[in-house]
Parts: structure tokens; C-alpha cells; sequence
């Protein structure tokens, strides 16, 4: 039985221009114990399918489940197995982190054993470097602070299915590494993780399998490992003050200073040296290496289809 279950998705908003497809014929499983990414650019459709996954919006047509529960029919059971963290900050201003952690677990119905569950509770604080802001209120909290209470309340029911939707946008690397430290632990411990994230980095570290998003509809699904490999390229990277020269630019990726430029093999590398000689250009700390999930992430999205429909 998959973990979650998307089968033929589809979510459809009516416009001033006519019918607009944020989710189109979407279908995958998500098997347990996987970590597994969703990846996809500004409106994609990843916010929208984790939000019918969790119930706070209805899918137009299609199925999905929750460990065989449906999100619709059996929406308890469902909601009950999952541990959501939003992109948004939401808080209650009139309770401290402990009394939001216990609120939070009250609405699981985690009261049999108050013992335990403040155990559990006083681990989550240590993990994620709360336990001295266990008593603050939640209004003096920092904005990293008050995501790291966004991740503690996911948690604390002990959720089976952990859904990370951004949860590392704005925050410091201290943060980064704490969360994803307890992360994969709870993952190996058997709990499944789905992470939308836009640092791809994150996504190459952590997850084993990835579905990429696209106007609403799946462009690539696979293990991260074989979507490296399938689209692998070498890649010379390297810094400099002036701009590629127009024949490069077209195959090269630029962030500030530091340049890309794809190349196949050793004969390709020394064509683009030549070509930068040529040109004046003086690379700095030149190095060789392989293409990352950034590289084949943005290949996929410039190689697949316009795909939204308007009616």
C-alpha cells in the first residue's frame, strides 16, 4: 500500500480567459519509507496538490490517499497520518511554544498518556534548538524560530506520512541542518517524507526518487540518481568580471560572478577555453565537474512542453 496516492489528478479554476488546469491528469505513488521530492517552478501545481493532500482543497476529478485513506471519503483517518509544514508562517500570538505543542497534539487527540507525550514533546524542543524558547511566547519569536515551532507542531503526533512544503525558505544554514539532521533520522525510523523545495542542493542530498512539476502535469519522474545520469553532462564552471561571449552563452548557466558552460567531452572543453582566449575573457578558478540537479532540472523544464490549457 503506497504511503500516498495520486491518481489522475486534476484541478481546474475558471477565469476570465476560461478554464485553467493547475493540476492535469496527475498520478504517482509515493511508496513508505521513501523521502521523495516534488520539485517545479513558481506554479507548477505543487502547493496545490499538497493542499488537496491535505484536505484544504478538493481536487476536481481524481483519487488520493493517505496509507489507503482516502483525503475526501476518509478524511480523519487521512489527516490523522499525515504531519504537514506550509510555507506560510501561522501562529497563535497567545500561547508559548510548550502550550501551542500540547494545543497541537490535543488536536490528534494525543492525551492518553500526557507523560509520554511530554517526553516526546521536550524532544522535538532539542532537536530543533526550541528548548530555551519552550516557555516564550510565540509572538517574541524570531521568524526562523517560529518555523521551527511550524515543523515541532507537524511532528507531534508522530505522524507516519511528513509533508515539508518549503520548509527551509528564509531560514538560517543553523536551522537547515538541524531540520534535516532530525529529518533523515525520522525517516530512517520508517516515516515517509515528501519535500517540495527550490533549493535543488537539498533535493540531491536527501531525496531518493523525484517528480518534477511543469504547468501542472509530471515532466519527469524517477530516482534522483537515474535523472542525473540520464541527462549527465560535464560542466565547466569557473568566475569572471565580464560577460560570456554571445556563442557560449546560449549553452551556459550564470549566477553573479560564477559561470557554467556545458560541454560533452574533453574536446569540447578546449574549444570553449579557446573560445574565452579568443574573446579576452579571463576565467578564474577553473574547474571540471558534473552536471548537478539544478543543471538537469532546468534542462527538463526548458526541454518539456508548454503544457496549461485554457478553454
Amino acid at each position: 500500500m503506497p504511503a500516498i496516492s495520486f491518481q489522475n489528478v486534476t484541478k481546474t479554476y475558471s477565469g476570465a480567459r476560461g478554464a485553467v488546469h493547475a493540476l492535469d491528469d496527475v498520478s504517482f505513488d509515493i511508496q513508505p519509507g521513501e523521502f521523495f521530492g516534488l520539485l517545479g517552478p513558481n506554479g507548477a501545481g505543487k502547493t496545490t496538490l499538497i493542499s488537496i493532500l491535505a484536505g484544504l482543497t478538493r481536487a476536481s476529478s481524481g483519487h488520493v490517499a493517505v496509507l489507503g485513506h482516502d483525503v475526501v471519503s476518509d478524511y480523519a483517518a487521512a489527516r490523522l497520518s499525515l504531519g504537514i509544514v506550509p510555507q506560510e508562517l501561522v501562529f497563535d500570538p497567545f500561547f508559548t511554544v510548550r502550550e501551542a505543542l500540547r494545543i497541537q497534539s490535543g488536536y490528534f487527540g494525543v492525551r492518553s498518556d500526557p507523560r509520554a507525550n511530554d517526553a516526546w514533546i521536550d524532544e522535538l524542543l532539542a532537536h530543533l534548538g526550541l528548548s530555551d524558547k519552550a516557555e516564550s511566547n510565540m509572538r517574541q519569536l524570531s521568524g526562523g524560530m517560529k518555523r521551527r515551532v511550524l515543523v515541532a507542531q507537524a511532528l507531534v503526533h508522530r505522524p507516519p506520512v511528513i509533508v515539508l512544503d518549503e520548509p527551509t525558505a528564509g531560514v538560517d544554514v543553523e536551522l537547515r541542518q538541524t531540520l534535516w539532521q532530525f529529518i533523515a533520522r525520522l525517516n530512517k525510523e520508517g516515516h515517509t517524507v515528501l519535500l517540495t523545495t527550490h533549493y535543488l542542493e537539498e533535493a540531491e542530498a536527501l531525496c531518493g526518487r523525484l517528480a518534477m512539476l511543469k504547468q501542472g502535469r509530471v515532466v519527469a519522474l524517477d530516482r534522483t540518481s537515474a535523472l542525473l545520469a540520464g541527462r549527465a553532462s560535464t560542466m565547466l564552471r569557473f568566475k569572471m568580471d565580464t560577460a560570456l561571449p554571445a556563442s557560449l552563452a546560449a549553452q551556459s548557466r550564470v549566477t553573479g560572478r560564477v559561470m557554467q558552460v556545458k560541454a560533452h567531452d574533453a574536446r569540447e572543453v578546449e574549444a570553449i577555453l579557446a573560445t574565452l582566449h579568443a574573446a579576452g575573457c579571463r576565467p578564474e578558478d577553473l574547474e571540471i565537474g558534473r552536471a548537478d540537479l539544478e543543471d538537469v532540472f532546468l534542462e527538463i523544464m526548458k526541454d518539456a512542453p508548454a503544457l496549461k490549457v485554457a478553454a
